[in-house]
């Protein structure tokens, strides 16, 4: 099947599964129908089961969307507890269309969960609440982590699947990659049979030096090589090393879940010329996480600035990550810089990544599917620099090489309803769709709400997100009034406040001023801080930490509080 055709499909308002092999543009057909969604005033929400997976949509996680905190699975009290949260009730209540990407990686009872959840907040026994659900992946790709031998692996596993009575999409037309030797591996990787030919353009590839003016992306199975290699490459650099450590409040045990669930380190060190990845998304800031650049430098007060590999450079902030109870209260935060290093990374955090070249070492392949993963992450056979391979880099999961073939028929049969409607039929089934959801119908207002958002994307890649800020503060009374204006958390634009200042000295920001005592209280604090010259109360490079600052109080000043009033304090 091909785009238009899978497009004509999703129009209708069918809940819809989207695969097909790795290049074939699964992500571009989800962003065309997003377009057309948003053209006609319905906001489709996105989730997929890793940071990195939902920031190619500008979404965000299945834990974080459903609330499911590090649950892998639930139970009727939880979704009890969860139905006595008015936030959630807001947030479900306003979901009409669902996308679901990378569910390869989504297990059977997260899959089950989501269903039970949006069953309960839509008051509705249709499968999903009876919103449409979209769900896009390829099963030939990594599946989700199992904790017991034999356990159901896949989404489609799930009862709630087979409820989803889902058209099927399966695309055929490759674009990531753009030479036939390369599509001919992926396709035979995919059959269960490696030919000799296979084999041999594989062979030819082994230690084979790169004809490119970068370091090509390292590609391993394990995180002990991934480590090692990153470690090696920061050694080799003549730069200065500056090392940024974790601030953390609540209680150990809780911090311990932040650093188990998250990519966020205790320590990174850093040095101009480091290759790093962005860990976290913050599309306010102009990155996401999966974005890659290299140090260019460190301003004034020792933050890295990083420079993408588009020319632009961005100036990095430390990040928040919080443990949230069943009510949505934090019981845990960590701060610290949203990046790691980047040489090389692990197969498993590479899906759904393009790479202009790699090196990819296989010697230790653990796991079905990694050799896929890995060899389809690059855009021709020329830009492979192939360092090992075992007996298990080049298979499949058996149990998705069985239901392959129906998938296609499924998807052949999808194809072939779809063509036998008339123009005039297809066109009312998505008018009648459009209705159901309460979306733009006129044409002329359509072609309104079109400029207005060709308008928007291109104030969003002109003005930067600080300066965005800056124009509200005359019209805003308060911080949390700027923060709803805008769209954004109050820390972000606590951080904008502070970006902003250091650039411009002079500006008034007197009305978002906490109180005087407070101010004075926090300006004794700083004071007392640099006197005493503790090296823990600094980092390395002379940056006096927040949390000494917060401590001091006993928690009686929050760190918004802090970060605010160090906008006025002069020590």
């Amino acid at each position: 099947m091909n785009q238009t055709i899978a497009l004509k499909i999703l129009k209708t308002g069918d809940n819809v599964f989207i695969t097909g092999s790795a290049g074939t543009g699964k992500t571009h057909l989800l962003n065309n129908y997003i377009q057309y969604l948003k053209e006609r005033k319905i906001n489709p929400t996105i989730v997929a089961p890793t940071g990195i997976a939902a920031s190619h949509l500008m979404g965000q996680t299945i834990h974080s969307f459903f609330a499911l905190g590090i649950r892998d699975e639930i139970d009727d009290v939880f979704i009890g507890s969860l139905l006595q949260q008015k936030y959630l009730m807001t947030r479900f209540a306003k979901l009409q269309v669902l996308i679901v990407d990378e569910v390869s990686m989504i297990s059977p009872k997260i899959f089950s969960a989501m269903d039970s959840i949006l069953k309960a907040f839509k008051e509705s026994s249709k499968p999903f609440g009876g919103v449409q659900v979209i769900l896009s992946g390829d099963f030939f790709q990594l599946p989700p982590v199992t904790q017991r031998r034999g356990e159901k692996r896949f989404a489609w596993q799930s009862p709630s699947w087979k409820d989803l009575s889902l058209k099927t999409c399966y695309l055929e037309e490759k674009f990531r990659q753009d030479d036939n030797q390369l599509i001919s591996v992926l396709d035979e990787i995919r059959s269960g049979y490696i030919s000799n030919r296979s084999h041999e353009i594989l062979q030819k590839r082994f230690h084979k030096e790169l004809d490119i003016s970068f370091v090509p992306t390292k590609l391993y199975t394990h995180n002990i090589d991934v480590e090692r290699i990153n470690q090696q490459e920061l050694n080799k650099l003549i730069t200065i090393e500056k090392r940024f450590t974790y601030t953390g409040v609540g209680s150990q045990k809780n911090i311990e879940r932040i650093f188990k669930t998250s990519l966020v380190l205790e320590e990174v060190s850093l040095k101009v010329g480091a290759v790093v990845i962005f860990i976290k998304n913050n599309h306010d800031l102009g990155y996401v996480n999966g974005t890659t650049g290299v140090i260019d430098s460190f301003d004034d007060s020792g933050q890295p600035i990083v420079n993408l590999a588009t020319g632009s450079k961005i100036r990095v902030k430390h990040e928040d990550w919080s443990l949230e109870n069943d009510k949505g209260e934090v019981m845990a935060t960590v701060s610290q810089v949203p990046l790691r290093l980047a040489w090389a990374i692990t197969i498993h955090k590479s899906q759904g990544m393009t790479l202009d070249a790699a090196e990819i070492d296989l010697s230790k392949t653990f796991e079905a599917g990694q050799g896929y993963v890995a060899l389809s992450r690059i855009r021709n056979i020329e830009g492979l620099r192939l360092m090992g391979v075992n007996d298990m880099a080049l298979k499949v999961d058996s149990l998705i090489l069985s239901i392959d073939d129906r998938i296609k028929m499924s998807s052949a049969r999808a194809k072939e309803e779809v063509e036998a409607l008339n123009k005039h039929d297809h066109k009312e089934l998505c008018k009648k769709y459009m209705l159901k959801l309460g979306g733009l119908l006129d044409i002329n207002e359509i072609e309104e709400e079109k400029k207005v958002l060709a308008h928007e994307k291109t104030l969003k890649e002109v003005v930067p997100n600080n300066i965005k800020t800056k124009h509200l503060l005359e019209s805003s009374d308060s911080i949390e009034a700027l923060a709803k204006k805008r769209g954004l958390t109050v820390g972000t634009i606590i951080n904008h406040l502070t970006i902003l200042k250091e650039d411009d000295s002079s500006l008034n920001l007197d009305k978002f001023k906490p109180a005087q005592d407070v101010v004075e209280k926090i300006n004794k604090k700083v004071l007392e801080i640099k006197a005493n010259k503790r090296e823990k109360d600094f980092s390395e490079s002379g940056q006096m930490r927040l949390k000494s600052i917060f401590e001091a109080f006993n928690g009686e000043i929050s760190y918004e509080e802090i970060r605010v009033a160090l906008l006025f304090v002069n020590g």
